[in-house]
């Protein structure tokens, strides 16, 4: 009978275990390990795509009152492309990154995993901006990444109009496939479809044309627009027509 009991208790404590060590994904209707989306940034999980709204709700991820102090605490790095120095300091990272997502655009999520937020500068949307994060790093890993309009290029109506694409992590990162912080294929991927994605109104896709990753120190990398996951407009078109 002793025995029994104990067994019973055994059986208890392990189903109880199982249940804690999951938890519920909204929109997804599955249960998912523990360890996905740990951390202090787990809240963001909840402004991702669901069943009810594919695009999830940007709008409302920039009005949570954690979402600037978050920005503040991991998007450091100085910043001189976006605005004018007023005595001598730029705008910070921070707000710049706000700027870049002021009008809503969407939340999307990708491999249970990492949370693409973008969005567009107010009176200015070819000015883009893409928020990624992983929330399942052992730190947290924050990207901001932006694109701006080279002024002494063509206008914004025009399609052979150039851009820069800024890339600002909160950790060191590179380019080299190999190096264990290197630029992950889910950073690339997240890139290549919001870079991908025609101005609103105009069916341009911007011409990229350069690439600048910047470390958290503010030390600037010039890098290939294909190694950070850049497609030309003509090969996005080429693509299109070939399928």
């Amino acid at each position: 009978m002793r025995r029994a009991l104990q067994f019973a208790a055994l059986v208890l404590i392990a189903t109880a275990t199982a249940a804690h060590a999951q938890f519920h994904l909204p929109g997804t209707g599955k249960d998912k390990p523990a360890k996905v989306h740990r951390g202090t940034l787990e809240w963001l999980w909840q402004y991702g795509p669901s069943d009810t709204d594919k695009e999830g709700r940007e709008n409302a991820l920039v009005q949570d009152d954690r979402f600037r102090p978050m920005l503040a605490q991991y998007l450091t790095a100085p910043q001189t492309f976006w605005g004018n120095a007023v005595s001598g300091k730029y705008r910070s990272l921070a707000d710049t990154a706000l700027d870049f997502l002021s009008v809503p655009d969407k939340v999307l999520a990708d491999d249970n995993r990492y949370l693409s937020i973008s969005g567009c500068v107010v009176h200015f949307c070819p000015s883009r901006g893409l928020l990624w994060v992983d929330l399942n790093a052992r730190d947290p890993l924050l990207v901001f990444a932006a694109i701006d309009w080279i002024r002494d290029s063509k206008t914004t109506t025009q399609p052979d109009a150039e851009y820069t694409l800024w890339i600002f992590p909160n950790q060191t990162l590179v380019a080299e496939a190999t190096a264990p912080n290197r630029i992950s294929p889910a950073l690339t991927h997240s890139i290549a479809r919001w870079s991908a994605q025609p101005l609103a109104g105009t069916g341009i896709v911007q011409n990229i044309t350069h690439a600048i990753l910047v470390d958290p120190d503010g030390t600037p990398h010039e890098l290939p627009i294909a190694a950070v996951g850049v497609t030309t407009p003509k090969a996005i078109i080429e693509k299109k027509d070939a399928q």
